[in-house]
């Protein structure tokens, strides 16, 4: 019997692609199919997606995933879509999306915190939700909208993963691991917190039935089959936050934290429940809801926004600013280049990265590198203590000793950041899959096919038949000395 193949559309925050994947025994097919992108814009006045253009190129990339299916002469078994967090829109009651979602970069939540713990101490929120807190969570972006005005015509609030399956189905759910995310759930009763959102005057009614990871939604539509040739393929609700995907894609060994490695850094570990109290309310950790039970938590680290964003900078004033380059000029420079403390909220979204690095540096007491290469090494060695000082964090409050470090997603392909975070952290890393969020996707629909008995069994067969990288540490006569003065200027931030 040929093995089904899966259809995963995996959208990032400003990118997205279709996948045409199988994980048939000894096999592992993951064929992109389809890229685009999707920077959000400004209009009416905020910063916004473009939604029905995000869906149109979904619509484009299944199409071309019937196409190669066509070709291999396999039929398909189910489609799954995974998102960034946090954001949402609004379906009147027809279904009709009301307006473009406003990104989460948007500064409509600037001092809407405050305006919230008003009405309800961060404690008492913390105690609720066992969710970190940023200004990008959907409990103050929903507040921050009730503010502005809520369209009357407004059915329903749906998370981007969940609007694009309502488009595909014309169900309307919301996935758990995702709904996590927005800090609008009971942590322990895993449901919407009607007590929290009564108290913050945010709407109720709007808000759609949970259904975990693993759930049927419904076929396609005969509108999307008919329009794509695609006959009545299943929709699965994977684990529709991205990085609840990239963890359940992640060959994970016992005691190993993993760091879901990209625009933001994701570190944490696997929990079989919610670890809330008053120091993990200090120190911002966060519980977020995983695939099949599990919680995932973990510390939000910006990420290789940073040097991305001063990549950008460069290219568009004329340096040379090549990915690839750029790392062999940091791995040949043998002395630290400063440190910085990644997540300071001025690197959130600045008018200017570098300007942004050089103030940080400047008010500790250092100088800015007078090269690219000198700016992305004392991005990169920061990263690296940052997600030393976490994982330390993380023990400390859990008990629990790491054993390793598993880096997944489109940083695992930074040899110099993960053999720095092996320095650091003096722990082995293993680096990939590089596709670790798609893998989750389709692991996912593999168990609700039957495919796999268990995320063990599925997991187990990702590191069968994948190529990691391993990065032992290092002795270094100056490491410990490095470490301290990051920590220094961490301890100025925090």
């Amino acid at each position: 019997m040929t093995e089904p193949l899966y259809i995963a559309v995996d959208l990032g925050a400003g990118s997205g692609r279709v996948f045409l994947a199988s994980v048939g025994p000894g096999e592992l097919l993951l064929e992109e199919v389809r890229r685009f992108h999707y920077p959000p814009s400004r209009s009416a006045g905020h910063l916004r997606w473009d939604l029905p253009r995000i869906f149109s190129e979904i619509k484009q990339g299944l199409g071309a995933a019937v196409k190669r299916a066509q070709v291999l002469g396999r039929a398909f078994a189910s489609i799954g879509v995974d998102s960034w967090g946090v954001d949402y829109g609004l379906l009147d009651a027809a279904g009709e999306l009301l307006e473009h979602p406003v990104c989460y970069r948007d500064d409509r939540t600037q001092a809407v915190m405050d305006q919230v713990f008003a009405s309800m101490s961060r404690a008492e929120i913390f105690e609720h939700t066992g969710i970190q807190f940023m200004p990008l969570n959907t409990l103050f972006q929903l507040f921050a909208h009730v503010r502005e005005g809520i369209p009357a015509a407004a059915s329903r609030l749906l998370l981007i993963p969940d609007l694009i399956n309502c488009f595909l189905t014309g169900e309307r759910r919301t996935e758990y691991t995702n709904a996590t995310t927005t800090q609008m759930l009971n942590a322990r009763t895993r449901a919407w917190d009607y007590e929290l959102l009564d108290k913050l005057g945010l709407p109720t009614d709007l808000l759609a039935p949970i259904v975990t990871a693993g759930t049927e939604l419904a076929a396609l539509t005969s509108g999307i089959s008919g329009e794509l040739g695609i006959g009545e393929i299943r929709v699965i609700a994977p684990a529709t936050h991205d990085t609840g995907s990239a963890v359940a894609g992640a060959p994970l060994a016992e005691s190993w934290a993993y760091i879901s490695s990209g625009t933001w850094s994701l570190v944490g570990i696997e929990r079989d429940d919610a670890l809330i109290n008053s120091d993990v309310l200090r120190h911002n950790l966060t519980n977020e809801g995983g695939a099949f039970g599990k919680i995932r938590f973990l510390k939000n680290v910006m990420g290789l926004w940073i040097l991305e964003s001063c990549r950008s900078e460069w290219q568009q004033s004329g340096s040379d600013a090549d990915h690839d380059r750029l790392l062999q000029e940091v791995a040949a420079e043998s002395r630290p280049a400063g440190f910085i403390f990644p997540d300071d909220q001025r690197f959130f979204s600045p008018a200017s990265m570098v300007d942004a690095v050089s103030t940080q540096l400047k008010e500790t007491g250092q100088k800015m590198p007078a090269t690219s290469a000198g700016v992305a090494k004392c991005i990169l060695d920061s990263l690296a203590f940052r997600y030393a000082s976490v994982l330390q964090t993380i023990q400390a409050l859990t008990g629990q000793t790491i054993r390793g470090v598993q880096i997944i997603g489109g940083g695992s392909r930074n040899a110099y950041l993960n053999q720095a975070t092996a320095n650091a952290t003096g722990l082995p890393v293993c680096a990939g899959p590089v596709e670790a969020t798609v893998l989750g996707n389709v692991l996912v629909q593999a168990i609700a096919h039957g495919s796999f008995s268990s995320l063990t069994e599925a997991r187990r067969h990702v590191a069968e038949n994948t190529e990691l990288e391993t990065f032992t540490p290092r002795d270094s006569a100056g490491i410990e000395d490095a470490r301290q003065r990051y920590m220094a200027i961490e301890k100025q931030y925090c």
